[in-house]
């Protein structure tokens, strides 16, 4: 791992002017490509990865994700009322803890399973099978630890195929929502905490820097669990707020070819000093495949390394999480966490 070098940070101020002061705060999800473009990306970056088998099967597990998304079924949806009042109060209006989940994620999580349990690797069909054993209250179980950052009594072995789950019901919410009030502009309002996403209140697995379109050179945050992408300037930390000492980690980019200079990295550790916390920044404009989950996945390597030197992650990727359950009692960890 190496620090990128001499590298002059923009102040706030400066970034927001570059962007011509009209920057769109909300980037939804595209309901036909969100998984899908996972997917590829998954089994692209599978093929020399030390990893390959587990992102093989996340890459499975994303198209299956996209199909079900494809076709879920209508569920209630928050009315017009229920979102101008969580946009005056400044809270999201489909929260991850609050919201009353429908009982149709479970029937995509065992559409799911049962999907991709097909060409599952050999080590992973005993846990689905486990999964597909448990009784409509084991499931909410499950989902109610991941949705509230419980660890204690938590299965980890399944907790990415029941997040696989939340996740597609989660987008379906959004971007319904959306498309029901898109005629009044945007459904969903900003929140007083800038890191936590503005329609669920979940953390984000990572932010991506866009290349083009209406916000060249903006950073948008990706939500674990919606997959809603929110605006949040540049060179301040996610978790804090901070901006005088933030700083940036990488692993070392490989060699361009002939006489063309070193390429940089496409994923980054943007550490803070202040907080001790870091998010995972993926620049699309030197990887234009680049994916904030998948990528996230790819460089866990990196993880490792900026955890070693004492910084917390403030991001949260439910297709991979660790850790040791804590005893009742105690103060839970969120899952995904170091």
């Amino acid at each position: 791992m190496t620090a990128t070098g001499t590298v002059r940070v923009m102040p706030v101020e400066e970034i927001v002017a570059r962007g011509g002061g009209n920057v769109p705060y909300l980037a939804p999800p595209a309901r036909g490509t969100v998984f899908a473009e996972r997917g590829m990306r998954l089994r692209q970056l599978a093929a020399s990865h030390a990893m390959g088998d587990f992102l093989r099967f996340m890459a499975d597990v994303s198209l299956a994700q996209q199909e079900l998304l494809n076709r879920h079924p209508e569920v209630p949806l928050p009315d017009a009322q229920a979102l101008d009042d969580a946009a005056r109060c400044g809270v999201p209006p489909l929260s991850a803890t609050d919201w009353p989940r429908d009982a149709a994620w479970r029937q995509v999580l065992r559409d799911l399973v049962t999907k991709v349990r097909v060409a599952a690797p050999e080590a992973a069909r005993p846990v689905i099978d486990r999964l597909l054993q448990w009784d409509d209250v084991q499931l909410e179980r499950q989902a109610d630890g991941l949705l509230h950052g419980v660890m204690h009594g938590l299965d980890l072995a399944t907790a990415p195929l029941v997040a696989a789950a939340l996740q597609v019901h989660w987008t379906h919410l959004v971007i319904a929502t959306q498309e029901r009030h898109q005629g009044g502009g945007s459904a969903f309002g900003r929140l007083d905490d800038h890191g936590r996403c503005p329609c669920c209140g979940s953390r984000p697995t990572a932010s991506v820097v866009r290349p083009a379109g209406d916000a060249p050179g903006q950073r948008y945050l990706h939500c674990s669990l919606c997959s809603m992408q929110w605006h949040m300037v540049r060179a301040r930390c996610t978790h804090c707020g901070a901006t005088g000492h933030i700083a940036y980690e990488s692993l070392e980019a490989a060699d361009a070819p002939g006489d063309e200079p070193p390429r940089l990295a496409a994923v980054q550790a943007e550490t803070c000093d202040d907080c001790g916390h870091y998010l995972k920044i993926v620049h699309t404009e030197r990887d234009p495949f680049a994916e904030p989950v998948a990528d996230d996945l790819a460089t866990l390597t990196l993880d490792l390394l900026v955890c070693e030197a004492g910084r917390q992650r403030y991001g949260v990727n439910l297709m991979l999480l660790y850790g040791e359950p804590e005893p009742p009692g105690d103060s839970p960890p969120t899952p995904g966490g170091h």
